[in-house]
């Protein structure tokens, strides 16, 4: 048995008409205000809160909202300038950065900011699947030369392919360059066990 009291006025029939018409206006302001659209600013543009009506998504790639210029992103090194310091490896917290440097007699040169080269750099291998975009190795090299691109869509299928190569070095080149510097220094320890001073 219903025990519901009769609706003589049709309140409640009133009440369902009310709320489609009210839902079916609401789809159709949405529906005018969804011809045009949003312009794609960042967050930085001061008018990205004004804009309240429109289309909000983007075709990507084809367009792209601008980044911010103090994100973090891939990180990149330039090779003429890295003098094998080794800091941001050592600072590194979830360890991305493998770096090998390999000694040398002769001067390689001068950094863009004048700080002379010392070493070889056969490895600089930083594994982006890895990276936790920290900054911290950015901040601590004394060159410079390590920087955060604003590139930041670079996904792949194959994690092998997160890992950039930076080395100045061929492998043929970077095996030569160790037999010298063991050469050089079996002939330092010699001389230094015969007395001889350098």
């Amino acid at each position: 048995m219903d025990n519901k009291e009769p609706d003589p006025k049709g309140t409640k029939h009133n009440n369902s008409v009310y709320s489609y018409f009210k839902g079916l206006s609401l789809t159709w302001k949405h529906f005018v205000s969804g011809r045009k659209k949003i312009s794609a600013v960042g967050v930085e543009d001061s008018t990205y809160f004004s804009q309240t009506e429109g289309r909000v998504t983007i075709e990507y790639p084809s367009e792209q909202i601008p980044i911010p210029v103090n994100g973090r992103y891939r990180l990149h090194l330039e090779t003429e300038d890295c003098i094998v310091c080794d800091q941001c490896a050592r600072i590194c917290p979830v360890n991305c950065i493998t770096i090998e440097g390999i000694k040398t007699q002769d001067s390689l040169g001068l950094t863009s900011d004048g700080t002379k080269k010392k070493l070889y750099l056969p490895t600089f291998d930083i594994d982006m699947a890895k990276c936790c975009y920290c900054g911290l190795c950015t901040t601590v090299c004394p060159t410079e030369c390590l920087t955060m691109t604003p590139v930041f869509d670079f996904s792949e299928f194959d994690r092998d392919l997160m890992n950039y190569h930076y080395g100045n070095l061929s492998p043929q080149e970077a095996t030569l360059k160790r037999d010298e510097a063991y050469q050089l220094e079996v002939a330092r320890k010699a001389a230094k066990a015969g007395g001889v001073t350098e």
